[in-house]
């Protein structure tokens, strides 16, 4: 069994109103050793104000680096969620995010299938899907870096639906982020379907609910 190193998700500062850099450093007083930050396209106003932790992937990846390293934690990952079944908009957004989390030292980027579009079926949605990862998977690949697939929408909230979408693709980077609290929120038992990706487990979501 692998170390279990203990993280938080930089959404635990979202309403404290304050920057990256704030929540890092308050992570880091509350004992915890590792960060999930998470990036968004182009320029957030709140975020460039100091009021939000989200931080902008044009901005440079080293500011999350030295951050950390200033604070004394380390980064698990980057939270790039974007909706897969959108292919307009995750190609680029996923795409920029892998070689971002590359630069920053975040050796997974997570995400999910997303909102799907109200006019497709679920046949489409999941070749959109796999044209989403396959373009992913070509800049991760290279870079060594992991893709973890969350269960958190429509698709991904059974052990089935997830699986199916982990099958899109056949890549050694993709894996799963697994989710105690969408899992138990879709109806399942967290435990027995934890059990049944482990083999699969590059990152997790711990959530008291």
């Amino acid at each position: 069994m692998a170390d279990i190193l203990l993280g938080v998700n930089m959404e635990f500062v979202r309403h404290e109103d304050k920057s990256f850099e704030w929540g890092v450093a308050k992570a880091a007083e509350l004992g915890y050793e590792y960060v999930e930050p998470m990036v968004h396209w182009g320029r957030e106003l709140l975020s460039e104000a100091g009021y939000f932790h989200s931080v902008s992937m044009l901005d440079d990846p080293l500011r999350v680096s030295r951050t950390c390293e200033s604070a004394g934690v380390k980064v698990s990952g980057l939270s790039a969620h974007c909706p897969l079944c959108k292919p307009e908009i995750s190609v680029e957004y996923l795409k920029q995010a892998i070689r971002f989390a590359a630069e920053c030292g975040a050796p997974v980027v997570n995400t999910d299938e997303g909102p799907k579009p109200d006019w497709t079926t679920e046949d489409e949605d999941h070749l959109l899907m796999r044209y989403t990862l396959t373009e992913a998977v070509k800049v991760a690949e290279p870079r060594g870096m992991e893709i973890g697939l969350e269960p958190h929408q429509q698709y991904s909230k059974s052990p089935e639906g997830l699986d199916r979408i982990y099958g899109l693709v056949d890549s050694p980077v993709i894996g799963i982020n697994f989710d105690t609290g969408n899992s138990y929120i879709g109806g399942h038992d967290p435990i027995a379907w934890l059990e049944g990706v482990k083999d699969r487990l590059i990152h997790l979501h711990a959530k008291d609910i």
